[in-house]
């Protein structure tokens, strides 16, 4: 019968630590009991070895004949049963460390055979599926889901050292605001209602700001209604900041240091391969204009004084689709996008975003028709969007009135006007910067992985093909 709880006392990992320098043929007499899956098995007669696997590491199980209850049972054990195990720790007369098993117990059977260990899963798609497979049979997966895992605890332990206070914010919105994305809908049976899959805490977040949280930050899920792809999956993990007194420059600041602090505890140091080249994330990190990085690389100087037509004609010329009623700002961003940023390897903070696509930012203090935003890019993709925050309650209003505009016209990611957040404001929000890292895409360059599915445990995918 299979037990209802089974209580091991170490872990491969502890006895790897506290035994690892045996010399070959020792026996201990220290009896310890195990538990994990039973990954590899082989028999010699009246000795059989196999390999336990618990979420530590792995460790060899010595079988005799003479010292192993039901030994044929044991030898006709299924690759991927889960079992316990109780004995002395030992070495073989080749310096295995073992635990000879002198008790053992079923604890699940494995009714499905796993795939060969020493070759995985090969095909991507099974492995997405089922990753409760993946995760015992390409050890790669567990390191990166594992390394994920500390980067979201070493996240937070850098900012609370730094002040930051973390909270919860709203999951449904009764206004999909925060970013501009095409929100996920959804009904609420008592109230009668259309909620929203939040696209963003940002408007929340800020409202802690306006209640005296000074130092904020927010790591969770958050849903865009949008396609799939190497670097994109419609739910993803982001951190969000906000830190009042501050701007966009002190928020850059905090931005390479807390990546490349990231990378010095997790990954042993700021250089990193990453898809056969070499990331160099020590601060301080390039800054540049997104227009001088357009120059870069198309050879062509654009701005907000460029005439509309000789951006439409730079549009046509680098096969950049565009919409006839897209401003000069949203054309420059449109050419930036398609031209540029695939090719900036970085880390590079592209800076001065026009305010025609930043409703949410705070205008340039020297720029007319720009605002104090910057996105952070590395290896050609963007890994975090921040600004100097707006805080006028007359201005969001009227940005977010265009947007409502835009949305009315047809843009299905256009905001919509929330009342409830300009009246936030107009009990006054101090001046402050905020701060959006994707997890999954910084996790990606942390790992050397170049989709993000391996970095989430179970990604969205379409319908499995019966």
């Amino acid at each position: 019968m299979i037990p209802y709880r089974y209580e091991p006392d170490a872990t491969a990992a502890q006895l790897r630590d506290e035994f690892g320098a045996l010399e070959p043929g020792v026996e201990t007499d220290r009896r310890v009991t195990i538990a994990g899956r039973l990954m590899l098995r082989r028999v010699q007669g009246k000795l059989a070895f196999g390999t336990l696997q618990d979420g530590s590491g792995r460790i060899q199980l010595f079988a005799r004949a003479q010292d192993t209850p039901n030994f044929d049972e044991f030898c006709a054990l299924s690759l991927g049963d889960w079992i316990g195990a109780s004995g002395v720790v030992m070495t073989t007369k080749r310096g295995e460390l073992s635990v000879k098993v002198e008790d053992w117990t079923l604890l699940a059977e494995a009714r499905r055979q796993f795939p060969d260990k020493w070759h995985g899963i090969t095909d991507p798609d099974t492995r997405y599926r089922q990753r409760y497979v993946d995760l015992w049979v390409t050890e790669e997966a567990r390191q990166t889901l594992l390394l994920r895992s500390k980067v979201v605890s070493e996240i937070r332990r850098f900012l609370e050292a730094r002040g930051f206070i973390e909270v919860e914010t709203p999951i449904f919105h009764p206004i999909p605001g925060g970013a501009t994305a095409k929100p996920f809908v959804t009904h609420h049976n008592a109230l009668d209602m259309d909620v929203y899959l939040r696209i963003a805490p940002e408007l929340y977040l800020k409202r802690l700001v306006v209640g005296g949280f000074e130092k904020v930050f927010e790591i969770g899920r958050v849903f865009r209604n949008e396609g799939l792809g190497y670097r994109w999956n419609p739910e993803f993990t982001m951190l969000e900041l906000y830190e009042a007194y501050a701007d966009y420059t002190d928020i850059m600041k905090l931005t390479e240091e807390l990546v490349a602090d990231v990378a010095r505890e997790l990954c042993g140091g700021t250089s990193l391969p990453y898809l056969g080249k070499t990331i160099e994330l020590e601060p301080p990190w390039r800054r540049a204009t997104m227009s001088e990085l357009i120059q870069e690389h198309i050879s062509v100087y654009v701005d907000l004084r460029t005439p509309i037509e000789e951006l439409r004609k730079l549009c046509d010329e680098h096969a950049v689709p565009y919409d006839a009623n897209d401003g000069p700002g949203k054309l420059i961003l449109e050419l930036y996008e398609k031209t540029t940023e695939p090719d900036l390897w970085g880390p590079v903070f592209v800076m001065d975003y026009p305010q025609e696509v930043s409703p949410l930012a705070r205008a340039h203090r020297e720029k007319e028709g720009y605002v104090e935003r910057f996105e952070g890019v590395v290896a050609g993709r963007e890994i975090c969007n921040a600004f100097s925050e707006l805080i006028d309650p007359d201005v969001q209003r009227a940005n977010f009135e265009a947007q409502a505009a835009r949305k009315a016209a047809g843009d299905e990611e256009a905001q919509p006007v929330d009342d409830d957040y300009v009246r936030a404001l107009e009990y006054g929000l101090p001046p402050n910067g905020g701060l959006g890292i994707g997890i999954d895409r910084l996790v990606m360059l942390l790992a050397d992985a170049p989709t993000i599915r391996d970095v989430i445990l179970f990604p969205t995918l379409r319908p499995e093909q019966q």
